[in-house]
């Protein structure tokens, strides 16, 4: 369904508890209301990114405390899935801090796709603009899902990204759906935009034909030396109206409560599930920045009557 900025718009201007009860009743229609799919996120590798995302500690561009790495050994990468699904991860990511892979750097994260797989766990691999043929190469492995965020509306997006265009990334996606992969994707909240601008981009990522599978909604972690470290503090209550009006608009969705958690306390984490997230981030790093500890979240998930999702269960019921 062809949603516009409109249509979303409308939705953020409900009063609070009316919102909260329809994305509520949605997100009970189609999942489990306590269950939470648990992702493990790796840096495969890390800084020297050529790319301008304003939001990104891994640009070369700018002076960030993260040095540029060379990629990890499968053995590195498959102690860290291990541990990852020892600790309750059912899918585990990859991401690579590429404009996008060359051929010499696809092959050895296919064999991490193809080892991951193999331990039973979803794959998901984040590895920037993907050029022809490649997104075949990545099914082919086992892929289960690529990450490539939209970041942003469409009119707001040049004032983040200047290296490479939108149509890029909704070429990525395009090539994605046809090699048969799920998508993976979501935006950064919390940026300067305005309210309309997270309109845009809920009506954006609902118009995509079929909408995501999983919807990462981040929260801009600030990172010094990046241009956005001084960004405006993005009131929180926004970020709930935000994941709120992603759950009714795609009600199949997996809708990720990602980056920023570190920042938000259990009652503001509780409204966000109550807002319909039913997925985060596990373990105490994502791909450079902190998160929360897997004890605090195990605790969190106890004191809210939350659990894991089981292997396989994280498609909408219907």
């Amino acid at each position: 369904m062809m949603l516009t900025a409109a249509d979303t718009s409308a939705l953020f201007e409900m009063p609070f508890n009316d919102l909260i009860y329809r994305a509520q009743s949605v997100h009970r229609q189609h999942f489990d209301p306590n269950a939470v799919q648990l992702s493990t996120l790796l840096s495969v590798k890390t800084g020297g990114c050529s790319e301008d995302c304003g939001y990104c500690s891994q640009s070369a561009r700018f002076r960030t405390d993260v040095q540029d790495q060379p990629l990890l050994s499968l053995d590195e990468v498959m102690k860290a899935a291990k541990a990852a699904k020892a600790k309750g991860a059912t899918r585990f990511c990859m991401g690579a801090a590429w404009r996008g892979p060359k051929e010499k750097d696809l092959k050895p994260v296919l064999a991490m796709i193809n080892a991951v797989r193999d331990l039973g766990m979803e794959t998901c691999a984040t590895l920037g603009v993907l050029r022809p043929g490649q997104a075949e190469q990545l099914s082919a492995a086992g892929l289960d899902f690529y990450n490539h965020n939209l970041d942003t509306a469409r009119e707001y997006y040049p004032k983040i990204v200047h290296t490479h265009p939108y149509e890029d990334r909704l070429n990525t996606l395009k090539q994605v759906r046809q090699a048969g992969i799920k998508v993976c994707c979501g935006g950064i909240i919390g940026m300067g935009e305005s309210r309309a601008h997270r309109a845009g981009l809920i009506a954006e990522l609902a118009s995509l034909d079929p909408p995501p599978e999983s919807v990462p909604i981040n929260k801009l972690v600030h990172i010094p030396g990046t241009p956005l470290a001084d960004a405006p503090p993005l009131d929180p209550i926004e970020f709930v109206r935000t994941l709120a009006v992603a759950r009714i608009t795609m009600p199949h969705a997996v809708i990720r409560l990602s980056a920023g958690r570190t920042g938000m306390s259990d009652a503001l984490q509780a409204l966000c599930f109550l807002a319909g997230a039913n997925s985060i981030f596990y373990g105490e790093k994502l791909l450079t920045t902190p998160n929360p500890r897997v004890d605090g979240d195990q605790a969190l998930f106890a004191k809210l009557g939350l659990r894991p999702m089981t292997p396989g269960s994280s498609a909408s019921r219907l």
